[in-house]
């Protein structure tokens, strides 16, 4: 045996030293070239400040020791640090610590902006939710959107808390997958759910002119709804391209004044209200598919937020709470609509469809609450296209700035937006904006439910994997709760699956499969190095050290 002397090291970024001596053995130390927070106390678990520290060891044991304490210090920004993977027996602990330089940005997004941009990510108002009378009738409408937020809206809102706390960076739920499955199927997580959200965007042109056809009836096709559809599209994307905090701002002035016109018309029709037209219902006489498309792409997209959490400030305290008053928000603009439409009118199935509010309007209150039911309409589109292109854009910086894209995805433009991943979300809402009302929502829901599928399987990985890492958000029960958290919710995917056309099947199969052939084809130009791919300096490495985190 041959005794080693300890030493102490000192490091200028760091408050302590810890020396470490080994006299019986041989020290063998394996210290990652990156390295990730951890909470090193409970306080810091909070979000406090907690001293760091830094392992050395004799320089006299092994020349590789020496080599190995080489790290790249600017990664670690004044946390408590252990290098990721298997380091005595230490879990995925503490990635939410990593502390980015803008998280003092004045950018970056408050309570209330952010309250309002998941209002538009998930809802808008009642702007679409028409075809559930028509599918249905008003019972089951109403049911449906009391009884739907409790099996699907509750738990997605839960899951993106306690993940997007737990992963507080823009690549949101594909960082989730990837950490928990592997890069591979982190890809198709962002390749589903972002063409996913840019089919769902393409809608919003489309029932922005929906509402504004019976007024002015050369919007309804041809040429004119073609340059109605550019000019549109092009005035959104700038106010993108201006700044998220212009957006979220935006956000809550147009939910405001989307939602004020609902409440005038629920006043008015107090005196016409009949309660028995609620319970009207045909069991016989329903149509499934488009009933339960409707209510799934009127109550899902919660977790898109998560793809804008970096921008977020204080994001382990803002975002629960913000996802907590959203759900509430979204179900009332919905219900409340609802109940005075269907309540203060006879009712006519048949003519309950996009922009079927406005003439409700006008039949309570006359032309001018049309107008104003309208303007509401065309605000809220607005409103939810920015939350959505948003979401999408920002999700494609967040996978560049993981090295899942090329370099260039991550590039932001002088307002901090990402100039890229604006300018190809935007091109894939033109291109897709041909599509019928109907045949959006039924090919975005089909690619949206693989998405989630990966999530719950992810969030449950992890709860079983990695019991012990700090989650500033927790949804109670263990992992028997997350396991039966996610039981109802994938019970309806299925059943939204089954009730989907073969065309809709058959597009979206093809969609993913282009996925499944993408990421190989880009890990062989990262290979060649045709384009330049790199993880940002800001983040924890956890591709590297996925193998390591999961065995």
């Amino acid at each position: 045996m041959v005794p080693t002397s300890s030493e102490t090291v000192q490091n200028s970024k760091t408050k302590s030293t810890i020396e470490v001596a080994n006299t019986q053995q041989k020290v063998e130390v394996s210290i990652s070239e990156k390295k990730i927070s951890c909470p090193s106390s409970p306080a810091s678990a909070n979000g406090e400040t907690a001293q760091t520290e830094t392992v050395s060891a004799s320089a006299a044991t092994d020349k590789s020791l020496q080599n190995s304490q080489n790290v790249d210090d600017q990664k670690v920004r004044g946390e408590a640090t252990i290098p990721m993977g298997d380091y005595n027996n230490a879990e995925y602990i503490g990635i939410n610590e990593v502390v980015s330089p803008r998280a003092n940005d004045p950018r970056k997004l408050s309570l209330l902006p952010l309250v309002f941009l998941i209002f538009y990510e998930v809802s808008g108002g009642p702007f679409g939710v028409e075809d559930t009378v028509q599918a249905a009738g008003p019972l089951l409408a109403l049911v449906g959107f009391l009884v739907f937020p409790i099996i699907w809206s509750v738990p997605e809102a839960l899951i993106t808390a306690e993940l997007g706390t737990m992963f507080p960076e823009n690549s949101g739920y594909v960082v989730w997958v990837s950490s928990a499955l592997g890069p591979f199927w982190g890809f198709q997580q962002g390749w589903v759910k972002w063409l996913s959200g840019v089919i769902d965007n393409a809608l919003y042109p489309v029932l922005f002119l929906d509402y504004l056809k019976s007024g002015i009836p050369a919007l309804g096709g041809g040429l004119p709804r073609v340059i109605a559809v550019l000019g549109i599209t092009l005035v959104l994307t700038y106010m993108n391209y201006r700044g998220l905090t212009i957006v979220g701002w935006v956000a809550v002035m147009l939910g405001i004044l989307s939602i004020l016109p609902f409440v005038v018309m629920g006043l008015i029709s107090i005196p016409k209200l009949k309660p028995t037209r609620w319970l009207v219902a045909d069991v016989h006489n329903v149509d499934w598919n488009l009933y339960l498309n409707t209510l799934f792409w009127n109550l899902n997209y919660w977790d898109s937020i998560s793809t804008l959490v970096g921008e977020v400030h204080n994001p382990k305290k803002t975002l629960p709470k913000a996802l907590f008053y959203a759900v509430i928000l979204v179900v009332l603009s919905y219900f409340f609509p609802l109940l005075v439409g269907t309540g203060a009118v006879p009712l006519e199935r048949d003519l309950w469809t996009d922009g079927y509010f406005s003439d409700i309007a006008k039949i309570l209150g006359g032309v001018w609450l049309r107008w104003w039911i309208q303007g509401a309409a065309a605000l809220s589109n607005m409103g939810t296209f920015v939350a959505e292109m948003s979401s999408d854009s920002f999700q494609l910086l967040g996978m560049a700035e993981r090295g899942m894209l090329p370099e260039f995805f991550a590039k932001r433009s002088r307002y901090g937006t990402p100039l890229v991943g604006i300018l190809f979300s935007a091109s894939g809402v033109i291109l897709l904006s041909w599509m019928s009302f109907q045949e959006i929502v039924a090919a975005e829901n089909f690619l949206y439910c693989f998405g989630m599928i990966l999530e719950f399987i992810a969030f449950v990985r992890l709860r079983i994997k990695f019991p012990n890492a700090s989650r500033p958000f927790k949804i109670p029960g263990g992992t028997v709760g997350a396991i039966l958290l996610c039981i109802p919710p994938t019970i309806l995917i299925g059943i939204v699956l089954a009730f989907s056309t073969v065309k809709v099947m058959i597009i979206s199969l093809a969609a993913v499969a282009i996925g499944l052939v993408m990421q190989p084809c880009l890990k062989r130009i990262e290979k060649n190095r045709w384009l330049k791919f790199s993880i940002s300096s800001d983040l924890p490495d956890i591709h590297h050290d996925t193998g390591a985190l999961l065995h």
